[in-house]
């Protein structure tokens, strides 16, 4: 290719709307162009990484044994309102009606789709177990589109689904996923980890991974042992025991005590001169209407999800001040677990602690020396918390939890039998038996990997792509145009490594050396031969993105080199 007819506009200058790393280099490098808020046209250098990261995951999906398809967008709101999601879903489901007042809705996801489309082409278990997937641009109506391609509202997804006869083959499909996608992630260079996850709006049964892309920006936080392989996302993970030892061994009544104007947690710290952990935090939510209480460690938060999977719930909200008052009989920063008249669900963690400090549900007043059990039922007792950093491992004895960034890249679930029940999508099995299929659903965001890869890949000069995705392999780069020798001599290269099936980009621009060099760089092509004063000696610099100085080499071994490295014979 030839830069003077490449449509590849580089800025300058980092674009306001341009918040994280990613985001700026793939503006500036002329990669993508916002049309609206998360919605993106991708230019000729962007389309060319987005097919290689669809190829990779196309060739490891095939290997797999998956076939792909291509289903609509568009689909019937019938769909989702049988399977109970439309409703469900909320706001980011994008609705309209077409002009006989048909209500649709843009996929945002495919399992209703995939299983309709299942059920009435499939009915024996002998054309069974079947994968399917596709590459496909997906819709969601973000509340706050942010961060370029990591979340907008239209991407372009890999969706997977299985259907299986029983658990035991769902198992043989998920986990060969699961194998399918570390290859794939392995392929594009990622670092990146599989982390035990929540299956959320997608819903589901049993085992649910994450692969994770580490990054600072990452809008998940991971947990992952020290010492054995354990890793969760925050909202799935979980921590061993530890028990908080009291120095205070004296056996005391609880003993109510005034602290006026002594709400939060940091002020009974500083009050009483002691720690986080010692105080028992009551917080009143709303579970599907009604009131329960949740009490965690002062140093700890409640993890939301965990509450909602223990109470089988619909919707959990942290309980406005009036209607904490008016379960308590406190106002905000009083409430307490002793003498409640609502449920009472008590974290793990508070059982193994000792004897803490609690709100009285009197205005002003605490109560010191509250023990578990005794001062208050341990009828509900369960892991309702975030882990902390440093938390002992739940999987081992010698490890503690880390914790990291990251960002989400794919997701593989069991679905069970959640969709083909409420859909209809049954087989007849071998004694001619009606049984629901077990389905599997498997996600990679195609789109947020150029983001991901991105973000890891990247120096204060610009991208510096993998070999395996950038969009050429070689630039080419002729200081002066209008040197003939030199023009000569690039074009010769250039030449010879597109017979050779190099992918090269030859700026033959006439432009600065600085202009040319800066768009290189911006770029991020994995190596750049640059034909300039040397050349009269039969030499060119050769430098690679991934290294800060060039080296003065003879043309053939800059040749060799380059095949040497792209791996091509």
């Amino acid at each position: 290719m030839r830069q003077s007819n490449l449509f590849a506009p580089t800025l300058r200058e980092v674009p306001a709307e341009a918040e994280v790393i990613s985001h700026q280099l793939m503006l500036r490098a002329g990669y993508i162009r916002q049309l609206a808020a998360g919605v993106y046209t991708y230019l000729p250098l962007g389309v060319r990484v987005l097919r290689k990261v669809e190829q990779i995951v196309r060739e490891e999906m095939d290997r797999a044994g998956a076939q792909e398809i291509l289903m609509p967008s568009l689909q019937p709101a019938e769909l989702w309102k049988e399977s109970g999601r439309y409703e469900e879903y909320g706001a980011e489901l994008i609705r309209l009606h077409d002009r006989h007042d048909r209500e649709f809705a843009l996929g945002p996801t495919h399992e209703e789709v995939i299983t309709s489309l299942v059920r009435n082409e499939i009915s024996t278990y002998r054309r069974l177990p079947v994968t399917l997937y596709q590459i496909q641009t997906k819709f969601r109506d973000e509340r706050r589109p942010r961060f370029g391609l990591l979340r907008g509202r239209e991407f372009i997804m890999k969706d997977a689904y299985s259907f299986n006869t029983d658990w035991d083959s769902l198992n043989q499909s998920y986990w060969g996923m699961h194998e399918a996608y570390t290859k794939i992630f392995n392929r594009l260079e990622l670092n990146f980890r599989s982390v035990e996850a929540d299956a959320g709006v997608i819903g589901g049964e049993g085992d649910t991974h994450e692969f994770m892309a580490l990054a600072n920006i990452g809008e998940d936080i991971i947990a992952t042992c020290t010492c054995c392989s354990y890793a969760a996302n925050l909202e799935k993970a979980e921590s061993g025991p530890r028990t908080i030892s009291s120095t205070d061994t004296a056996v005391n009544d609880v003993e109510k005590f005034h602290t006026p104007n002594i709400r939060t947690i940091n002020e009974l710290m500083l009050s009483l001169q002691i720690e986080a952990h010692h105080i028992f935090k009551t917080l009143i939510y709303l579970v599907d209407g009604n009131a329960i209480a949740v009490l965690i460690r002062g140093d700890h938060e409640v993890n939301e999800v965990k509450l909602k999977h223990y109470l089988h719930a619909q919707q959990v909200k942290l309980a406005d001040s009036a209607t904490a008052e008016q379960v308590t009989g406190a106002p905000t920063g009083f409430a307490g677990p002793m003498g409640l008249a609502i449920p009472l669900l008590v974290d793990q963690a508070i059982v193994n602690t000792p004897h803490g400090i609690a709100g009285a549900n009197e205005e002003d007043y605490h109560v010191r020396y509250v023990r578990p059990g005794s001062d208050f039922p341990l009828e509900h007792v369960g892991d309702f918390r975030n882990v902390t950093e440093a938390d002992p491992c739940p999987r081992c004895d010698n490890g503690v939890l880390d914790f990291y960034r990251g960002i989400e890249v794919g997701h593989v679930f069991k679905l069970g039998t959640k969709y083909s029940e409420k859909l209809g999508a049954v087989y007849l099995d071998s004694t001619g038996k009606e049984q629901v299929m077990v389905m599997g659903c498997y996600g990679i965001g195609v789109s947020r990997l150029l983001s991901a890869i991105a973000e890891q890949n990247h120096d204060e000069h610009g991208l510096i792509w993998p070999s395996s995705l950038a969009p050429f392999h070689v630039h080419v780069i002729p200081v002066s145009v209008k040197d003939t020798q030199q023009m000569k001599i690039a074009e010769e290269i250039y030449q010879h490594l597109l017979r050779k099936g190099i992918e090269v980009l030859f700026d033959d621009r006439d432009e600065r050396p600085g202009v040319k060099f800066k768009d290189s760089d911006l770029m991020g092509i994995p190596i750049r031969i640059v034909i300039g004063k040397h050349a009269t000696q039969g030499n060119i610099e050769f430098k690679e993105r991934i290294n800060s100085e060039s080296i003065i080499m003879k043309i053939e071994d800059s040749l060799l080199r380059t095949l040497e490295l792209v791996n091509i014979n």
